[in-house]
């Protein structure tokens, strides 16, 4: 079984579990999934079997859109509903005084990860020297946030749209936004609408899965190449095929070596997925093969 589950990840399981169910349910040779989402999250989480794992850091590059909601008044551990107070604060922000703020969050920023994050420090996850009560400092890294707009306003809290690039906490933007806005801030509802091509309407629940799996039916497989679609295609010969499935290289002889070289290609046959290859020299090298 090679291609892409998008998964709507219920709240209250970690992609790790929900990753473990789908294993479970169709005992794949391989599993991974692009874009880890918290429990308290849900939505589209793409998951990739046997061969699309290939591409998983693809998907992982791809842009994001999430819907949710930030509770005004207090700052968490966490950045969100389950972690411990750590400041409060009696103020509440006017829409006017978000929306105003709203421009501060778009483009390029910088931005700090939550203390609770799967971020590597000195070799161990942030999230486990957070919990073993050590201090830590994560530097502020540049990410870009393409849109972010207001949706439904009360005095305690906000509901939010963020349309954003790799590596974007929403955790964090509800974080410091609330320190902009001098009252705190921590989510209390978050849900990933899509991820690169993929959105809600391409999305399975577990239980629906487990019902087309019981009933025989693989319409909820996505194409290997799914996580390809932002790079260069090219369709090639059988015999420049038989090449690159064998480790081999393949001359290009339209390149342009100084314009082109180090450009990644996706190359296929009649739209089978042969090879993700890099271009170097007028030539094509390939880097993931694909068996199928």
């Amino acid at each position: 079984m090679n291609g892409w589950i998008i998964l709507d990840k219920p709240t209250g399981i970690s992609s790790a579990h929900a990753v473990a169910k789908v294993k479970r349910l169709l005992r794949p040779d391989k599993i991974g999934h692009a874009g880890t989402l918290d429990p308290l999250a849900s939505g589209v989480l793409p998951l990739a079997l046997g061969e699309a794992t290939k591409t998983v850091s693809y998907m992982m590059d791809a842009s994001k859109s999430y819907a949710f909601s930030v509770t005004w008044g207090q700052e968490r551990a966490t950045d969100d509903s389950e972690g411990e107070i750590l400041l409060e604060s009696p103020k509440r922000p006017s829409k006017q005084e978000i929306e105003v703020l709203l421009p501060e969050f778009t483009g390029n920023i910088m931005q700090a990860p939550p203390h609770y994050s799967a971020i590597k420090l000195e070799g161990k996850r942030a999230y486990d020297l957070a919990r073993s009560g050590h201090k830590i400092e994560i530097k502020p890294r540049e990410i870009f946030i393409k849109s972010l707009e207001i949706n439904n306003f009360t005095p305690e809290a906000a509901e939010f749209t963020c349309h954003c690039g790799k590596g974007t906490y929403i955790r964090s933007l509800a974080r410091d936004m609330g320190r902009m806005l001098g009252c705190y801030g921590y989510i209390s509802s978050l849900r990933r609408l899509s991820t690169g091509k993929f959105n809600e309407t391409h999305a399975i629940s577990l239980e629906n899965l487990a019902d087309m799996v019981h009933k025989g039916e693989v319409d909820f497989l996505q194409p290997v190449e799914s996580a390809l679609d932002d790079i260069l295609a090219r369709d090639i010969s059988s015999t420049q095929a038989l090449r690159l499935r064998r480790g081999q290289t393949v001359e290009i002889p339209d390149s342009n070596p100084g314009n082109n070289e180090g450009v990644i290609i996706f190359a296929h046959e009649n739209g089978k997925a042969v090879a993700i290859c890099k271009l170097q020299a007028g030539v094509m090298k390939p880097v993931r093969v694909f068996n199928l």
